[in-house]
């Protein structure tokens, strides 16, 4: 093996970029949090989802001029260590989109073992099997990255389309069985409520930053770069707004709290009974798999470029000798996963996944803004993007103290662990020096 990237004849399509951002938006997410998001915004969840929308928006603007201008693998972890002097804030920065990219994988793996397990019958709707189909399809997605990347690419490309069309036919056939009292009063549990919601599920549109890793595997970065981000981020925006219109027009705050997880399925029944029920079902291990695929792709290039700034061994740097494939990287990354999936509770995962792209999305939308006379980015974007993220943010952390004080211990303890892995454990570790 060696650490030099060879050169590869294999490009990123356009339409395989916006794949990969919608595949990474449009995951577990939308079929684990839908349920809270209604429950905490009420009849103004489609309103939640959109709002979330806009933070993705601004923040995709930041994005853009960054990835243009240091055009690296590391994403969000190159751009802060430009951004700021004190290389430990990018160590943490990586440390932080480590951790809840495998928090996310661990989300999207749960859910397709809970779909697949159900699909299969109640007899086989039991802890064992939903464990073993998400391990089985983590391992599956670590095959296929291995293989190299045109095979991510064009496994993203077939799944986000056979996904995305399954949810349109569930969005336009739920649209004709709504039920207008369950959509009115539109802000019945307050504008404070839709901000809540907003913040609750903002790791559903984790993924679009995920472009950006591969800037030096795409064509003509200079133009579908910025293409890539922002029509993935409007699909998957239409796509959730359609849904949760759906969700909430045809279910009681009862059922979605009841059915959780399969909230979506349930509300597929009233317009196309139980193929409905399946072909959600199907949505789902689609929507999975291909995020899955978009983050372990990213996901494995952040760590190689971290060893290649010494904050991570420098065996996650190493590449197959005939294609810039980071297998260490993707290796060790799967299984640290796999472990997280068997293990973990999925309502600290969310709630930790959110807060923690929150807080990136804020210091890279500071980082344009520090950047922003050498990327040539506007202010009044990141800045407006930098805002609504902190106090999503801010108003996340008010809501876990007074609902769920325990899983904010839990989230601050995470947080505590990952800068004590930067300050103590990394190679350029400060407080070893």
């Amino acid at each position: 093996m060696t650490t030099q990237t060879q050169v590869t004849t294999e490009q990123l399509s356009l339409a395989e970029l916006i794949a990969l951002g919608v595949g990474g938006m449009v995951g577990g997410g939308i079929f684990s949090v839908l349920g809270l998001s209604a429950l905490v915004s009420g009849h103004a969840a489609p309103l939640a989802f959109a709002f979330g929308g806009v933070i993705a928006l601004l923040t995709g603007y930041s994005y853009t001029r960054l990835g243009l201008h240091f055009r690296s693998d590391g994403g969000s972890f190159t751009y802060l260590e430009h951004a700021f002097r004190q290389r430990n804030i990018a160590g943490i920065g990586g440390w932080l989109l480590l951790v809840g990219y495998i928090g996310t994988m661990g989300l999207y793996a749960y859910t397709f073992g809970a779909y697949g397990a159900a699909m299969l019958g109640d007899k086989l709707n039991i802890p064992p099997i939903q464990h073993a189909l998400a391990s089985l399809v983590l391992l599956i997605f670590l095959g296929i990255n291995l293989y190299g990347v045109k095979a991510s690419g064009t496994t993203e490309l077939i799944l986000v389309g056979v996904k995305v069309a399954i949810l349109a036919v569930f969005a336009v056939a739920g649209l004709m069985t709504l039920q207008s009292n369950r959509l009115l009063p539109l802000f019945n549990k307050g504008v404070v409520g839709l901000v809540m919601g907003a913040a609750l599920i903002f790791v559903a549109y984790e993924g679009f930053e995920l472009i950006p890793n591969a800037v030096n595997e795409m064509k003509d970065p200079q133009r579908n770069l910025s293409r890539g981000i922002f029509i993935s981020i409007l699909i998957t925006t239409a796509i959730y707004i359609g849904v949760a219109l759906v969700a909430v027009g045809n279910l009681t705050p009862e059922e979605i709290n009841k059915y959780k997880e399969y909230a979506l399925a349930v509300a597929a029944r009233p317009a196309l009974g139980e193929f409905g029920f399946l072909l959600i079902g199907l949505g789902a291990l689609l929507s999975t798999s291909s995020a899955i695929n978009a983050t372990l792709f990213g996901t494995a290039r952040l760590g190689m470029v971290m060893a290649q700034e010494e904050e991570l061994p420098k065996a996650f740097s190493y590449t197959a000798r005939t294609k810039p494939v980071p297998w260490v990287s993707l290796v060790v990354i799967s299984l640290v996963t796999l472990v997280f999936v068997n293990i973990a509770n999925l309502t600290i995962i969310s709630s930790f996944a959110s807060s923690t792209f929150l807080l990136i999305f804020i210091a890279i939308n500071l980082s344009a803004i520090r950047l922003r006379r050498t990327i040539g980015a506007n202010v009044w974007a990141p800045g407006l993007g930098l805002v609504l993220a902190a106090g999503s943010w801010a108003v996340l952390m008010g809501y876990l103290w007074q609902h769920s004080p325990e899983s904010l211990y839990q989230i601050a303890f995470f947080y505590i662990v990952v800068v004590g892995a930067e300050l103590l454990f990394s190679q350029r570790a400060l407080i070893r020096r």
